[in-house]
């Protein structure tokens, strides 16, 4: 637990000197407009990627199996226990 805590008090100073950095760009240093315009773009991009990640994905995946051939299938299956279950009780009762 102790490099736990180590890492999380050094996670937090180094969102605090972000901000102060991130903040100190934006109002007071020359490359403001760069700064903001940048951040924007950085911003939108990962919108626009998440987006298009997805559309991927939808795109790619194959379409799932209808529940009417699922059902079947799982009814298949029963039918084949129930048949092994009475060939081993038959077997277990003759002599």
């Amino acid at each position: 637990m102790h490099r736990d805590k180590a890492v999380g008090a050094a996670l937090v100073a180094l969102g605090v000197v972000g901000i102060l950095l991130y903040g100190w760009l934006v109002f007071l240093s020359p490359w403001s407009l760069a700064v903001l315009r940048a951040t924007a773009f950085v911003a939108v991009a990962a919108v626009l990627g998440i987006l298009a990640w997805v559309g991927y994905a939808l795109a790619t995946t194959p379409p799932p199996k209808p529940i009417e051939e699922i059902e079947k299938e799982v009814q298949k299956a029963l039918e084949e226990i129930e048949r092994q279950m009475q060939s081993s009780s038959t077997q277990a009762s003759s002599p």
